[in-house]
């Protein structure tokens, strides 16, 4: 089992500082530049399956603009990370996250795959749940 060092655990918590500080500006072209394409999606269908994606970088850019809208600033967003390096250049990145929507708190919880790249830290691979409404549901094989 691959045990980071302190560099390398604080090198990620640098990437989520700066993912987060473009999130909170609604700069989803910047975002899009701390990315991997095409981007490995997993989620579920309602009532139903998992359902699994790849975004281009065009697909990613319009999904981000209609979730995040301007950006997340002023949300009170609180995210717990914990990631967890399946060696040097792969680490999964669970998030449990609170934010605050018209006086409502929210919960989420997901998972990223980052993968070192020769510019560094990207993202690859987002898992959540609930994304899929009208997605069709992964079949095997």
């Amino acid at each position: 089992m691959y045990q980071p060092s302190g560099e390398e655990l604080k090198s990620i918590e640098a990437w989520f500082a700066e993912y987060d500080a473009l999130a909170e500006q609604g700069a989803i072209e910047e975002l899009a530049d701390l990315a991997v394409f095409p981007m490995n999606l997993a989620t579920d269908v309602p009532d139903g399956y998992a359902a699994v994606r790849q975004w281009t970088r065009a697909e990613y850019i319009e999904a981000m603009k209609e979730a995040m809208g301007g950006g997340t600033a002023g949300l009170d967003l609180q995210s717990k990370r914990t990631p967890r390096f399946i060696s040097p250049n792969l680490v999964v990145v669970e998030t449990e996250a609170t934010m605050t929507i018209a006086d409502r708190k929210e919960s989420m919880h997901y998972a990223d795959l980052l993968v070192r790249t020769e510019d560094g830290w990207a993202f690859q691979t987002m898992v959540q749940g609930g994304w899929g409404y009208g997605w069709p549901a992964a079949k095997r094989g």
